[in-house]
């Protein structure tokens, strides 16, 4: 499959005239808790030409080209990600962290991933990965949700403990969580959930059992009350992101 994905990339710089600076995977194969149809959630950080910036209106900052099969990509432009990062943006975050790389011109996600702590917002991580939580939880039927759905509740559940700890950004992938945040018995329910989601389709059905789902829900209402209480960070100087443009983009 990577041939196909190197592929695409070189298709977006041939009809946009970009370059691509780096390219990962997101989602669940990042992540690492595979289905056997998961899709190939390739996101890309592109830069265009010198004169493409010096136009008096702006123009267009997302490419989304049209994927193939089990191929999502999706791409944004180097300025957008930069403002993006500079207001702590978790998705961003986690491409940059993204054990799975495609392409990357040298050095481009290492300045950033310096930077993440300066920039990084416990609150803004904390309200995200609340958000991501309660959608999958109310997505749940009858006492039943999807193997998909409730990894996304245990992913982000487990990320808001990593930062109520730590106050920084979570790993990416789901095992560093687990083996960081979790207990014995939880590990151990886990495992048997990977299991299953790795042996079958996203769309296959779990049981939360009502104990486990009062306990997530009373963790989630506390995090929300963390996240309250929390000071908000002190705004840092833009100026090494403009630098970081300046180097890339002209």
């Amino acid at each position: 499959m990577k041939h196909e994905i190197l592929a695409a990339l070189a298709e977006v710089e041939r009809q946009h005239a970009v370059r691509v600076l780096l390219a990962v995977e997101s989602g669940s194969r990042a992540w690492g808790f595979v289905s056997q149809d998961s899709d190939y959630d390739v996101r890309f950080i592109y830069v265009h030409s010198r004169d493409w910036y010096l136009r008096i209106f702006a123009e267009r900052d997302v490419i989304e080209p049209e994927g193939e099969g089990l191929l999502d990509p999706s791409g944004w432009e180097l300025r957008k990600a930069l403002r993006l990062f500079s207001k702590c943006n978790i998705a961003l975050n986690e491409w940059l962290n993204s054990p799975i790389v495609y392409r990357e011109a040298e050095g481009l996600r290492c300045q950033l991933q310096a930077l993440m702590p300066a920039f990084f917002n416990p609150i803004a991580a904390i309200h995200h990965y609340l958000s991501m939580a309660r959608t999958a939880l109310d997505a749940r039927e009858a006492g039943a949700i999807s193997v998909k759905k409730l990894f996304y509740v245990l992913r982000a559940l487990f990320a808001c403990r990593w930062i109520e700890r730590t106050t920084s950004q979570p790993p990416t992938e789901f095992k560093r969580l687990v083996d960081s945040v979790t207990d014995d018995t939880e590990k151990s329910w886990i495992a048997e959930l990977l299991r299953q989601k790795a042996g079958g389709c996203e769309a296959d059905m779990a049981t939360l059992t009502q104990q486990r789902l009062d306990a997530y829900t009373s963790e989630l209402t506390g995090l929300d009350t963390y996240a309250t209480r929390t000071p908000r960070p002190s705004k840092t100087s833009h100026e090494p992101l403009d630098a970081i443009f300046r180097q890339w983009a002209m």
